[in-house]
C-alpha cells in the first residue's frame, strides 16, 4: 500500500535533454576554487528555518574529518542539501542532479558550490570536478542512492558512483542518515516533519587506480549498509534515545583507552 503520509511528488524527469557543453561553466567554477560568500549567506538563512521550522538537530557531525572527505546521506527530499551542510562548519560541495540547474537557482549554485551530474549517462565530468574537491582538501557530499528515493523508504540499492570515487581517490567517506526528510513536503498540510541528521564514523578504503564495476559496487554497498543502520537506530531509538547511545559510546571507548595505556 503506498504511504499516503507522503505529498503527491511530480513524476521524475532522469536524463537531462541539454548537451554537456551546457554544463562546462558550472564545473569549471568548481574545479577552480571554493564555495564564496553565498555560501554563508544561504547558510545563514537556512539555519533558522531548520532547527526553528523543522526542529532539526544533528549527532555526531564531529565524526567529519579535516581533509578531503565524501560525505554520503541518503536522499529523500531536495532540502537534504541543506540539512546535511548546516551543521558542518566546513563548506561542502554537492554533486546535484544537472535537472536542477536552470532559473534563478543557477546564480546560487554556481556560487555555493554546486556542480551537476547527468544522469542516466557515464558523466565523466562530474567525476572530474569531484576529484579536483578532494584533491583541494575540501568535502562533497554524493548521494549512494544516485537521486531521491520516493517511496518514503530507502533505496533498495545503492548506485557504483560513490564507489568509483572512494576507490580512486582514497577519501574516507562519511555515512550520514537524514531522518524525517521524507515527509518535508507535508508542510503544505501543516504537518511539519522533525529531521535528525546523523553522521556516522569514517569508513576508509584502500585506494585502487583502476577498480571494477564490481569492486565499486561492494564499497557501495558497504556504505550504504551503514547508512541503514543509522537511520534503523533512529527509528527504533528515536533522536534522544540515539544520543544516549552515543553518549554511552564514546564514554566505554574513553575507558576502554585508558585502560589499554594504564
Amino acid at each position: 500500500m503506498a504511504d499516503t503520509s507522503l505529498s503527491t511528488m511530480k513524476a521524475q524527469v532522469y536524463r537531462d535533454p541539454r548537451p554537456a557543453e551546457y554544463f562546462d561553466r558550472y564545473h569549471e567554477r568548481v574545479r577552480r576554487g571554493r564555495p564564496d560568500g553565498v555560501y554563508e549567506i544561504v547558510r545563514m538563512i537556512m539555519l533558522p528555518i531548520t532547527v526553528l521550522f523543522f526542529r532539526g538537530r544533528c549527532i555526531s557531525s564531529d565524526n567529519v574529518p579535516d581533509g578531503p572527505v565524501i560525505i554520503a546521506p541518503n536522499h529523500f527530499s531536495f532540502m537534504d542539501h541543506f540539512f546535511v551542510g548546516t551543521f558542518i562548519r566546513r563548506r561542502v560541495q554537492f554533486m546535484a542532479k544537472s535537472q536542477l540547474f536552470h532559473g534563478p537557482m543557477q546564480w546560487v549554485y554556481r556560487h555555493g558550490g554546486v556542480f551537476p551530474v547527468r544522469r542516466g549517462v557515464r558523466d565523466e565530468a562530474a567525476f572530474a570536478t569531484s576529484d579536483a574537491v578532494l584533491d583541494r582538501g575540501s568535502a562533497i557530499v554524493m548521494y549512494c542512492e544516485g537521486g531521491r528515493s520516493r517511496t518514503g523508504a530507502l533505496a533498495s540499492k545503492p548506485k557504483p558512483g560513490i564507489g568509483r570515487l572512494a576507490l580512486e581517490t582514497g577519501a574516507p567517506i562519511v555515512p550520514v542518515a537524514i531522518h524525517g526528510s521524507s515527509k518535508v513536503r507535508n508542510w503544505k498540510r501543516l504537518q511539519v516533519p522533525k529531521i535528525t541528521v546523523q553522521y556516522g564514523e569514517p569508513i576508509r578504503f584502500e585506494k585502487i587506480e583502476d577498480s571494477t564495476r564490481d569492486q565499486q559496487q561492494a564499497v557501495a554497498d558497504a556504505v550504504f549498509l551503514r547508512i541503514r543502520e543509522l537511520y534503523a537506530g533512529l527509528e527504533e531509538y528515536g533522536r534522544s534515545g540515539v544520543v544516549k547511545r552515543v553518549r554511552e559510546q564514546r564514554r566505554a571507548a574513553r575507558r576502554s583507552g585508558r585502560t589499554a595505556t594504564a
